[in-house]
């Protein structure tokens, strides 16, 4: 594999909505700069960067995956990353390895949630992006009322740098607005242009939409304004450089067009994310932390001659080679069979060869240069998100952050076989994918695995069948309620037991009380003199505790209370310390008996993101669902709305929100605070309890 310098290199990432076409476009791009001898198609199948089993059963792409191919002597490295919803936020995980993000839009349907999304994490990462009206051979493809979309979603730097020949069935080729060329494409698919002059019908227009691009390039500099407003132009000379800098400084976010079924428009997409998007060392010092517990910030030249740094941004799990970790340099050169320090570990690491990933496959790589992306096998201690760097000059790159997980569903082993092998395949998971979780509710005592949504978790459950052999169950999560109480009440706990020989005697005065949300338990010693000896007092807050953990209603923990303890009495032989803990459960119990005790049911806060007109029936479904809607935005052509809903009502919310939206929509959720449950709620919760044995006897004196 040949080795490219770091000013020959482009690191893109391809983002958009889900069907937007983002895999054909580069099945197209990798075809047409001869990296693949065929044109790949998502529906035979046969693309490069859609390989797994899952994403070629399901026409979608899952996990973000890599490909490279070469043009005009640089080496563009893609990151195919998915669109749809569940998958989105492995969008985030791959940008963090890009310089540039390619946004592709629907010439349809526009920009869409998820393409808004992809574009929000290239902002995030301040990363330059070329726009690409993708479908252009759709009916009802309409590029100026997409580039209208476009503007208005994201601002007027977006501009126009080519325009397309004809448009549906007729669409032909595109117009470079830069050199003022006409490129026209035969109906064979094989991808390579004609080159000419533009039709003298289009010629007007090309050159009204030129002018927009003089407008911004002229905005960067006082020098090009003012030859701008004198001559009323620019010379090429002034132009291109002006373009390329434009895009590198986001000022300027050019607007392509193609068809990547049709091979329309591929090549000069190649020629101009080698011309426009910045190779790494053009981008300023990558930024960074002295070490992973320090906040300050350093930073490290994009160059051969820096001392060595590396983020690794993917973790591949693969049945054969073992994991795979792929990495960014960010600064020096790597050769095969270097040891390198992982600063997060505190460890050094044996590398074997390097490799560079073609879709499924890897070959083998003697060095790479400051910039580029490689692979290395079988590393022991390094996962996503850690930092290599040379041990006398340290730096941590920062990981990417992923918000809670939106979805939850009880995990069950279906054998003891199952069981067995479930930790060690989980944990491969979550090396790879970074948007699951996997947790114990220390109170349902349920296994809980957590997505970005169903679909997230049902093709996790197939991986773990399919590659790792396990077979599990999936069922909603138990909801975990809480207790709390109303009122004051005075109690005295008294534990007797007499038997042959020495007995248990103690008894304990206290006042219980509701705290308001939040409060916590507290407890009061206000005893004063020798009532119950000091040493007993806390068996008494203890056997409080013990009871209350397992509540009196329902049998979920009793939680927002204080106990003043204010007397008591004790026996010289009899009384010890079980005892009073024994008096301080009966002390609770008799207590629970007095006062008006309610179910407190956890209230999430959710945002959900779905085309304007649903907008309707999605907050008539959330009123539906004992939510209340706090407020209602306007994204382009997508509303977000948000809500507080109770967790147990939004344990189905993801098939709902499918069926209402055409599966355009998403949400996200996180807990806000615990509410009182209904009366009539209340009564079901409790039944639901007594059928599962949650409720504890009272124990016998």
């Amino acid at each position: 594999m040949k080795v490219y310098e770091t000013k020959d290199i482009r690191n893109v990432g391809i983002v958009g909505h889900g069907d937007v076409g983002k895999t054909s476009l580069v099945a197209a791009m990798l075809f047409d700069a001869g990296a693949t001898q065929r044109l790949g198609r998502v529906d035979e199948g046969t693309t490069v960067t859609d390989y797994d089993e899952d994403e070629i059963a399901r026409k979608i792409t899952i996990n973000s995956s890599l490909a490279h191919c070469e043009w005009n002597g640089a080496k563009i490295n893609i990151l195919d990353t998915p669109g749809y919803a569940a998958f989105i936020l492995d969008a985030k995980a791959a940008l963090r390895g890009a310089d540039a993000a390619v946004v592709v839009v629907d010439a349809v349907n526009g920009v869409e949630v998820q393409t808004e999304k992809g574009w929000s994490y290239a902002e995030e990462f301040g990363l330059p992006r070329i726009i690409v009206i993708n479908k252009m051979d759709r009916e009802r493809a309409d590029f100026d009322n997409t580039v209208s979309n476009i503007i208005e979603i994201f601002g007027r730097e977006a501009v126009p740098l080519q325009m397309p020949i004809g448009s549906e069935s007729s669409f032909t080729g595109v117009i470079d607005l830069i050199h003022m060329r006409a490129y026209s494409f035969p109906p064979d698919k094989s991808g390579k242009p004609s080159e000419g002059d533009i039709p003298a019908d289009l010629l007007s227009k090309a050159e009204s939409a030129r002018e927009k691009i003089f407008d911004i390039v002229a905005e960067s500099s006082e020098e090009l304004m003012e030859k701008y407003l004198a001559e009323g132009t620019l010379s090429d000379e002034d132009l291109i450089p002006g373009v390329k800098t434009a895009v590198r400084e986001r000022r300027l976010f050019p607007i392509l067009c193609a068809s990547g079924i049709q091979n329309i428009g591929i090549q000069p997409l190649l020629t101009e994310i080698v011309e426009l998007a910045p190779a790494p060392n053009e981008l300023g010092a990558a930024k960074g932390h002295p070490s992973p517990e320090s906040d300050e910030e350093i930073e490290r030249e994009v160059l051969d001659i820096a001392p060595f740094s590396a983020y690794v941004f993917r973790t591949i799990a693969d049945p054969f080679a073992g994991r795979i970790t792929v990495m960014k340099i960010y600064s020096g050169n790597l050769k095969s069979d270097a040891t390198c320090y992982n600063v997060n570990k505190n460890t050094q690491e044996r590398f074997g060869p390097l490799h560079v990933i073609q879709g499924k496959s890897i070959e083998k790589l003697t060095e790479a240069h400051a910039g580029d992306i490689v692979a290395v096998t079988k590393l022991k201690e390094t996962t996503t998100g850690d930092s290599f760097a040379d041990k006398a000059h340290q730096i941590v790159y920062e990981p990417v952050h992923f918000p809670t997980p939106a979805i939850a569903f009880a995990i069950e082993p279906k054998s003891r076989n199952d069981e067995d092998k479930l930790s060690t395949a989980i944990h491969k998971m979550l090396e790879e994918d970074l948007a699951l979780r996997f947790t114990r509710d220390p109170q349902t005592k349920e296994f809980l695995l957590s997505g970005s949504g169903q679909t997230h978790i049902e093709v996790a459950v197939n991986k773990l069948k399919k590659r790792y052999g396990v077979e599990v169950e999936l069922h909603p999560p138990k909801v975990a309620y809480l207790e709390t109480f109303k009122g004051r009440v005075e109690i005295v706990g008294r534990h007797k037991k007499q038997t042959g020989g020495r007995g248990q005697f103690a008894e304990a005065t206290c006042v219980f009380e509701g705290q308001p949300r939040g409060g916590g338990f507290e407890f009061i010693d206000k005893i004063f003199g020798g009532s119950i000896p000091q040493n007993w007092r806390p068996a008494v807050e203890k056997g409080i505790k013990d009871a209350a953990a397992h509540g009196s209603l329902a049998g979920y923990p009793v939680i927002d209370f204080k106990v003043e303890l204010i007397d008591g009495k004790f026996h010289p032989v009899d009384s010890d310390d079980l005892s009073f803990q024994l008096a301080g459960r009966k002390g609770f119990r008799a207590a629970m008996e007095r006062v008006k005790r309610v179910i407190l049911e956890p209230v999430m806060n959710v945002e959900i993101t779905a085309p304007q007109e649903v907008s309707g029936d999605i907050l008539g479904d959330i009123n539906s669902r004992r939510g209340r809607v706090q407020g209602m935005d306007t994204k382009g052509n997508q509303s977000v709305v948000k809500a507080q809903v109770p967790l147990s009502e939004m344990l189905s919310y993801q098939s709902t929100l499918n069926s209402i939206t055409g599966a355009r929509g998403s949400y996200t959720m996180e807990l806000d605070h615990y509410d009182e449950v209904p009366a009539l709620i209340t009564q079901k919760i409790i039944q639901k309890a007594q059928e599962e044995g949650r409720i504890r006897a009272v124990e016998e004196d």
